[in-house]
């Protein structure tokens, strides 16, 4: 008699179910506005943020079915993103402001000539860095930490210690999850933060979900009614150039910057001084409103001459603190900004 037996084996760890590729797709999509916006703190550049989201989604696509699980889809992802700025930032010199490579000059100080573009920090617009939907404090506070300020003095720090300050203080994970992702220790992460803190503290910046209590990253929310009533009356004595009014509207110690060029103002005199010299050709100028690095902005448009109408400038990235204009941020790169903001290529008389 033969007897029958048994054997009972471990059941394997189930794998992921395949999904449908435009399921898939629909499922990666979901995290492409917040993933954008954490590769655009950690790169300082929206084009290059959204080459590395790009690179993230085709490696998330290709590895699904390796993807083993044991962590959510969007913490895998932020792996793969994680790793791929790793690698861009480690091969390309930190992106900077005006005010970051020199002193400010006066007002007489002739334009100079013009720095690459992967020299700069860039701007970005709010709807491809700051997700939509969700709770609003939550919103507002990822508002603050887009702020140009706030995205400068990331770029201070060393790669790992800028993704560990997003991850931590920025997005709220735990030092555990951060020590799984980057592949180290809790006493790792920990230490790496507060090295970062350290650094943003000598350069003027808290750590933090709301990065800066001082200067012009503490700025008033977009909606609050006071910084509407201060941009109205920016935007009316900017198209009128009434500039004696318009210097009412700035701190004493705003600044005026214009990348590409690596000259930068401070002070409403000098200001003042550039805007009826150098910058007189702005005298005419129609500006639209943007919403961009969590606060305010403006396209703006110079006459074209006597056939009319308009053509773009700049984008003005305006940093508010205090009641008063802080900064006023003059991107001259037209011809990619334009269209990344949805601006027309030409406004009629």
């Amino acid at each position: 008699m033969v007897e029958l037996r048994t054997t009972v084996t471990a059941e394997p760890t189930p794998e992921p179910t395949p999904a449908p590729p435009d399921a898939l797709a629909e499922r990666l999509e979901q995290h492409r506005v917040e993933l954008t916006g954490y590769c655009y703190r950690m790169l300082g550049s929206l084009f290059e943020a959204e080459d590395a989201v790009q690179e993230t989604m085709v490696r998330a696509w290709r590895g699904y079915e390796g993807f083993e699980g044991r962590a959510s889809l969007r913490s895998w992802m932020y792996r793969i993103a994680t790793n791929t700025c790793l690698d861009m930032a480690e091969s390309r010199a930190r992106r900077a402001r005006p005010m970051d490579l020199s002193a400010p000059v006066p007002s007489s100080t002739p334009l100079c000539a013009p720095l690459p573009e992967q020299i700069w920090l860039g701007p970005a617009p709010d709807a491809r860095v700051v997700p939509e939907s969700g709770d609003p404090a939550e919103i507002a506070a990822l508002r603050d930490t887009v702020r140009l300020a706030f995205v400068a003095a990331l770029q201070h720090l060393a790669p790992r210690q800028r993704a560990v300050l997003i991850l931590r203080e920025v997005l709220a994970w735990r030092a555990s999850e951060v020590a799984d992702l980057l592949g180290t220790t809790v006493a790792s992460v920990n230490s790496a933060l507060q090295r970062a803190r350290a650094t943003l503290a000598a350069s003027g910046v808290s750590g933090g979900r709301t990065p800066d209590r001082s200067g012009a990253a503490n700025a008033a929310r977009p909606m609050d009614p006071a910084q509407q009533v201060l941009l109205a009356r920016y935007l009316d004595a900017f198209e009128r150039y009434d500039v004696d009014s318009l210097t009412t509207l700035l701190r004493e110690d705003a600044v005026l910057s214009m990348p590409p060029f690596p000259l930068w103002l401070r002070g409403p005199a000098d200001i003042r001084g550039w805007l009826l010299g150098t910058g007189i050709g702005c005298r005419g100028s129609r500006l639209v409103p943007v919403a961009v690095n969590g606060g305010p902005g403006f396209g703006q448009y110079r006459s074209a001459g006597p056939g009319g109408g308009f053509v773009p400038w700049s984008l003005q990235v305006i940093e508010v603190s205090g009641g008063l204009i802080a900064g006023i941020n003059a991107f001259l790169d037209t011809e990619s900004l334009f269209p990344l903001f949805g601006l027309p290529p030409r406004l009629d008389a």
